[in-house]
């Protein structure tokens, strides 16, 4: 076979459909989400949200508002596109997924001064918990976990308006970015803060309340129980209840619907799978000092 010939076979092969194909990407025929436009979109919403911080500086005045509204019609442009491919993407009909895109879309828009005022809480947790920060613009501009509450936020804000597929496309994003992970459906109140970051992994049913901070490699997670495989399609509560004002310290793990009670300190390293009452202090064991001799007990 000349290379020739082998580039037209292969050619054919990759420009049709196979059964596996098909199976994987419900409409793949249709226009799908794009990674790259729901990029902008999110930098748009940066923008809007942090003037200045993320884009060109621009003036004061009526020249910003002029900016402000440019940028809402270009994000409301693109997120009706988006959202119709998402509704499409899901086998929805075209006529209902452009109105239902339109709707959500306009939501979504009416939406975004809350957004900002919760965002701007969560800025201020992390300035309050961290001493190595000098302003609060320091944090905007340079810590992760502000990236991946901007993510989420938005995230959540589809999510809730039963957008499909795009609200976990916003996470990931962030989540390849900043090493955390969140899940779009999880439930996060403000002040909401988490220390470095990295690691952090926090499930879909996750309740989480006001003035809670987190450290890096938290996990709240699910347990997996075999023999009992969680389905897909079932709507159980399966991660933790963190009530207000808990600190969790970096590395712990909390697995399954527990609730941790309010102003509870979790410190590192611990594993919890029971729920614990409000003003609990939950803290490894202490290390054992033990000495050897030449290598003995080793």
């Amino acid at each position: 076979m000349t290379e020739h010939e082998l580039f037209l076979k292969n050619v054919a092969l990759l420009s049709h459909d196979t059964t596996v194909d098909e199976e994987s990407v419900p409409c793949a025929t249709s226009s799908l989400p794009s990674v790259e436009t729901l990029s902008e979109i999110v930098d748009l919403v940066k923008g809007l949200v942090f003037p200045g911080y993320f884009d060109e500086r621009q003036e004061e005045g009526a020249l910003r508002e002029y900016h402000t509204g440019v940028k809402l019609e270009r994000l409301s442009a693109l997120l009706r596109e988006q959202i119709r491919f998402a509704m499409r993407f899901q086998k929805a009909d075209v006529t209902d997924a452009t109105v239902a895109a339109d709707t959500r879309a306009l939501r979504f828009i009416d939406r975004l001064p809350e957004l900002r005022r919760v965002i701007y809480t969560d800025v201020r947790a992390i300035f309050d918990n961290d001493p190595a920060a000098h302003t609060m613009s320091e944090v905007v501009f340079c810590y992760p976990v502000v990236q991946a509450m901007i993510h989420y936020r938005m995230a959540h804000e589809l999510h809730t308006m039963d957008v499909p597929v795009l609200p976990r496309i916003i996470t990931e994003m962030a989540h390849s970015a900043t090493g955390i992970d969140i899940h779009p459906g999880a439930t996060i109140g403000e002040y909401f803060s988490i220390d470095h970051g990295t690691g952090v992994v926090i499930g879909e049913t996750t309740i989480i309340g006001h003035h809670v901070t987190l450290y890096q490699g938290v996990t709240l997670g699910a347990r997996s129980i075999q023999g009992d495989p969680l389905r897909r399609d079932d709507d159980t509560p399966r991660h933790p209840v963190i009530e207000d004002r808990v600190t969790i310290y970096s590395n712990s793990t909390l697995l399954g619907r527990i609730t941790i009670g309010h102003d509870t300190i979790i410190g590192g390293n611990v594993w919890v799978t029971h729920s614990v009452p409000p003003y609990s202090r939950i803290l490894q064991s202490k290390a054992l000092d033990v000495s050897y001799t030449d290598g003995a007990g080793i």
